[in-house]
């Protein structure tokens, strides 16, 4: 089941190398470019990484600031990320993405065959049988048992590790009869073959000349380019000289682990994985460089234009509260005229009702006597 999940995840990967081996005709420069174009595809993501740590690093004393006042309290934490735009995780998550790619790689370097041909093993079969006919020893590229007698498992000869690029190299020279759908491969690149396992010939470095010793040179090279990459991304993060800042510690810590892989590759592993390990280091230290330089520009004009909005938003809400305080002063002024207005009418009224007279102290017809009024002619003759 693996093994199935492992062949679909070479496909992309395995055609991407082998269109670039036909276009340039060279393992090597097929590898560079290789290297490139996966760089120029996860640019992007690596983009936003880059941002994101960053802003982390930028962002650091306010961080421990709150983790001092607010200790174990994850929401202020949350929250703050959440403003500024920040995550934690997005910048672990990407830097691991180039260990599935060297993984695959390595499958496709091993397995020329099947991973870069993407030939059956029914036809792999027809080319050992071939190169066995014409006199090659298989012991070379084929598991053997106790006795010395080459393994076979379902009709299929069992191949070393590294037996497919032996069998490759050995069916071109017999010049054998081969599947279609083959490739010619060739795998020198600057005097040096690719397949070479640098461990394997140091032995060979009083009389191998540039042949051995470029194999030599590159888990050396890529070592040192891949500890001058660690360097160059610490000196882009500031909170990384911090010796209590654990993500700092952890940062150290990957400076020289890095390399440490590195050589490890580039000795115990074919020399064409270390070519892909120097082509990455570079690109990553250029990439590094443009991007910590795009980036703090970005951010101080981002940041600029963040305290401008903040500054116009509390001016904003100063004008809405210096407003708001004149809109209660009037209607408190306002409900004071009233008052004062009805206590006026109400002493106006009182003052009237002090000057009027009654019913019985008025001149003239009284209208409770309107009815007995005098009239001269009332009694007549």
């Amino acid at each position: 089941m693996f093994a199935t999940i492992g062949y679909y995840i070479c496909i992309p990967f395995a055609w991407l190398l082998r269109a670039l081996y036909e276009l340039t005709s060279s393992y090597g420069w097929a590898l560079v470019l290789f290297t490139v174009v996966i760089k120029l595809i996860m640019l992007p993501f690596q983009m936003k990484s880059k941002k994101s740590m960053m802003r982390m690093s930028r962002f650091q004393p306010m961080i421990k600031e709150i983790q001092t006042r607010y200790k174990n309290n994850q929401v202020k934490m949350q929250r703050l990320y959440a403003e500024e735009g920040v995550n934690p995780m997005s910048g672990c998550l990407w830097s691991f993405l180039p260990f599935p790619i060297l993984i695959a790689l390595y499958s496709i370097i091993r397995q020329p065959i099947t991973r870069f041909m993407m030939l059956t093993t029914t036809a792999m079969q027809g080319v050992i049988d071939a190169v066995s006919a014409a006199g090659f020893d298989l012991a070379a590229i084929a598991m053997t048992a106790n006795d010395g007698a080459v393994t076979v498992k379902d009709g299929l000869t069992q191949l070393q590790p590294y037996g497919q690029i032996t069998l490759v190299k050995a069916a071109q020279e017999l010049g054998v009869a081969l599947p279609e759908g083959w490739i010619h491969m060739d795998f020198s690149f600057l005097g040096m073959d690719l397949t070479m396992i640098p461990s394997d010939v140091i032995g060979q470095i009083g009389t191998g000349g540039w042949a051995v010793i470029g194999v030599l040179l590159i888990p050396i090279v890529s070592g040192a380019l891949s500890f001058w990459q660690s360097k160059v991304s610490m000196a882009g993060n500031p909170s990384a000289a911090d010796p209590n800042d654990p993500t700092a510690r952890s940062s150290r810590m990957m400076m020289w682990m890095m390399p440490i892989m590195s050589l490890w590759i580039g000795f115990t592993l074919p020399a064409s994985l270390g070519v892909y390990w120097i082509a990455n280091s570079v690109l990553m230290l250029v990439q590094e460089k443009v991007l910590n330089k795009y980036f703090k520009k970005s951010m101080a004009a981002e940041d600029e234009a963040r305290e401008k909005a903040r500054m116009e938003d509390r001016l904003r809400r100063m004008e809405e509260a210096r407003v708001a305080q004149q809109q209660r002063e009037a209607e408190k002024k306002s409900l004071k005229e009233k008052q004062k207005a009805a206590q006026a009418a109400k002493a106006a009224k009182a003052e009237k009702a002090k000057k009027a007279t009654t019913e019985n102290g008025r001149i003239g017809d009284r209208p409770y006597a309107r009815g007995r009024s005098f009239n001269a002619d009332h009694y007549g003759e």
